[in-house]
């Protein structure tokens, strides 16, 4: 990276460049210590910038994750309701010294009472952190899950993405009002996806404020134009948060042959062992029998948890959630072997498996498995430079990944599944993370007998 005040020229792979010109960093936060880059396998998009703090791609200590949305919220307050909640200076202490706290209490007051969506599958767990800074607010989050029983509530489409289609199935009442609506994401480009979202939610329930809140903010004064004037063909206020906003000039495609990927290790044998969440904490997780469609049309019967983010959540069953994590995460912790653990959510499941993270002590770090696929290469400064490429357990009919795990650098994992998969789609998934990982405790939320 060539790096100044504001302008970066960034290399990927020897054959695409981004140069970035940063125009708002309100914080002085440096653009390494929030991301770095890589090729994407996709034709619509060639780059991904992978976030440091978001828990995805690498891992990341769980507590930095809660507290990117915590400060995301202290930015809200202050660029959009002109309110000093007294906790940036914290949390900046925190983001760039270590977090020496967290697992905090909600310091935005009953004043302010947001609709806060959170969009899958990267940012469910940013939008959730970012949601339980309020004392009076309600969450949700958007899914490419598609439920037999349900209807979307709003339905709405990420054209860059591999999964396009967001569903969201929180109770319309949610929506049926006409308070501000926050919608939180990792990283706008061109922020189709939000304007998307918007003229979903205003056609079947309109309202004057919507509030965009992203880690970072790339959109062109082109795109930024089309907010503008979506602004004046609805009539309302759309403002917009970020921690780094600038723009970005990319040249070149992929070059796949470029650069050298990591061998695979030959892999050896795991000790492989379950714990049922569901038996282990009947009373402190709520659930709801909801079945669900595979892509190959399949019905899963498994329960998902009730209070996840996808069904809706308000502040009370938040601060109930919030104890009965603590509780887990407690026991969980009790249950390592190892110095160097590793906690990894499984798609969109990864608020909760975070948040458990932070509570199970030293040297646990958090990311979890997605469907983005990218070029990966061993070289520095490169945002992929290991990966595992399987089906996902829950649905066979869809590719996941997981990146940056080094061969024998974790001496555990603790795999978190919401759902139990069949195990004749388990182990495949299994054989391949234990050539990196020797150690894997599987953690079931809901089922999980079929696979002892």
């Amino acid at each position: 990276m060539t790096y100044s005040k504001t302008k970066h020229s960034i290399q990927i792979l020897d054959s695409l460049t981004v140069d970035i010109h940063i125009t708002e960093n309100p914080y002085k936060l440096l653009p390494e210590d929030l991301f770095v880059m890589a090729a994407r396998i996709n034709k619509k998009r060639s780059f991904l910038f992978v976030s440091k703090v978001l828990g995805k791609h690498i891992p990341i200590d769980p507590q930095i994750g809660l507290l990117t949305g915590e400060l995301l919220a202290s930015r809200y307050m202050e660029k959009v309701k002109k309110v000093d909640t007294g906790m940036a200076a914290e949390h900046l202490s925190a983001f760039k010294n270590g977090p020496d706290f967290m697992n905090s209490s909600p310091f935005i007051d009953k004043d302010h009472n947001p609709v806060i969506i959170g969009f899958a599958e990267t940012a469910t767990a940013l939008g959730h952190a970012f949601f339980q800074s309020f004392k009076r607010a309600d969450y949700f989050h958007t899914t490419r899950e598609l439920l037999a029983n349900q209807n979307s509530v709003i339905t709405f489409e990420e054209e860059h993405s591999h999964a396009t289609s967001h569903r969201c199935y929180a109770d319309a009442d949610l929506l049926d009002n006409k308070r501000e609506i926050i919608l939180v994401d990792d990283e706008m480009t061109t922020g189709k996806t939000a304007i998307n979202i918007i003229r979903s939610i205003h056609e079947r329930f309109p309202r004057k404020m919507y509030t965009v809140v992203s880690i970072l903010d790339w959109r062109s004064p082109k795109d930024q134009m089309l907010f503008n004037d979506l602004e004046k063909e609805l009539g309302i206020i759309i403002n917009n948060v970020s921690l780094l906003k600038g723009e970005i000039d990319v040249k070149g495609t992929p070059e796949v042959h470029k650069g050298q990927s990591a061998e695979e290790p030959l892999g050896h044998a795991v000790q492989l062992s379950c714990i049922h969440l569901n038996k282990e904490f009947p009373e402190l997780l709520s659930r709801t029998n909801e079945p669900s469609v595979t892509l190959s049309g399949e019905i899963r019967n498994i329960p998902y948890l009730k209070d996840s983010g996808r069904f809706g959540l308000d502040a009370k069953r938040q601060a109930e959630l919030s104890v009965s994590l603590a509780e887990i995460g407690q026991s969980l912790s009790r249950k390592r072997d190892g110095r160097n653990t590793l906690c990894l959510g499984t798609g969109e499941f990864m608020y909760i498996p975070m948040k458990l993270a932070s509570f199970m002590g030293e040297g646990v770090k958090f990311h979890s498995t997605t469907r983005s696929p990218i070029f990966v290469r061993n070289e520095k400064d490169y945002g992929a430079k290991y990966g595992i490429s399987f089906q996902n357990p829950e649905d066979p009919g869809m590719a996941q990944f997981i990146y940056n795990i080094p061969e024998g650098y974790y001496e555990e994992a603790f795999l978190f599944f919401e759902r139990e998969p069949e195990k004749d789609f388990l182990m495949p998934f299994i054989n391949q993370l234990k050539k990196y990982i020797k150690n894997i405790k599987i953690v079931y939320f809901n089922g999980g007998e079929k696979n002892e």
